[in-house]
């Protein structure tokens, strides 16, 4: 079994440059055939919203689609971080438990 001294230290490290890494990614979801999209940030911070005019007419169908295009950015943001922790990881397989990010 590895050092548990080694073992944090390392995740620390690879934190650290995953925070690096996703301050700089920028992800963009769309719905309605793009008549809507949201541009987010590694953080899930919502960066920007486009909005088609063709959509202002019905409140419903644009507030459906903000929530969708928003959740897309999302599970792009999340496609990226598992991405990320992947390429940092490398060959450290303890490091794949459940619920780590």
């Amino acid at each position: 079994m590895p050092d548990l001294q080694k073992m944090m230290t390392q995740v620390k490290q690879i934190q650290e440059q995953l925070q690096q890494k996703l301050e700089h990614v920028t992800v963009e979801g769309s719905a309605g055939g793009g008549m809507v999209t949201v541009k987010m940030n590694g953080q899930k911070r919502v960066l920007a919203v486009r909005i088609e005019p063709e959509v202002l007419a019905d409140r419903e169908m644009l507030q459906d689609l903000v929530v969708a295009a928003a959740n897309e950015a999302a599970r792009k943001v999340d496609a990226e971080l598992q991405e990320q922790i992947s390429s940092l990881a490398g060959g450290l397989a303890w490091l794949k438990l459940p619920g780590l990010f």
